[in-house]
């Protein structure tokens, strides 16, 4: 996790606090040895999500942060957006990408989003 940082503004759903923005860098590079493909180039990714800056909220972006440490946030392989092969993506650790839109937009409000995402964490070990 590159940067997590503070906003005065609310998630829909949760009006009484502020907003956690967490933007991550993975630059393009060479797959290593535990990539699937070691050897070949893969393309970088940059993304933005967010999470309420609540006691729960903070309680996620610290397992988040673990998470991303040690290399189970993002993986390498297939874009699900752009078919492209070799590139970062996500690795079943969802994510809320827009702060709205509800969960089919990848944004709130989504009342279950935090649990949901800790178990999704606790399923790779971080709890």
């Amino acid at each position: 996790m590159n940067v997590a940082y503070e906003e005065k503004s609310h998630l829909p759903g949760y009006d009484k606090y502020g907003t956690i923005v967490i933007e991550y860098y993975i630059p393009s590079g060479k797959q290593g040895e535990e990539h699937p493909s070691p050897g070949q180039r893969y393309e970088g990714a940059a993304r933005t999500a967010y999470l309420p800056d609540s006691t729960e909220g903070r309680r996620v972006l610290a397992l988040l942060q673990r998470g991303f440490e040690q290399r189970l946030i993002f993986t390498i392989g297939r874009s699900s957006t752009s078919g492209r092969n070799n590139v970062v993506t996500w690795n079943d650790i969802h994510h809320k990408t827009s702060r709205y839109g509800g969960p089919s937009g990848y944004g709130y409000p989504d009342p279950e989003y935090l649990s949901r995402v800790q178990d999704e964490l606790k399923s790779k070990g971080i709890y």
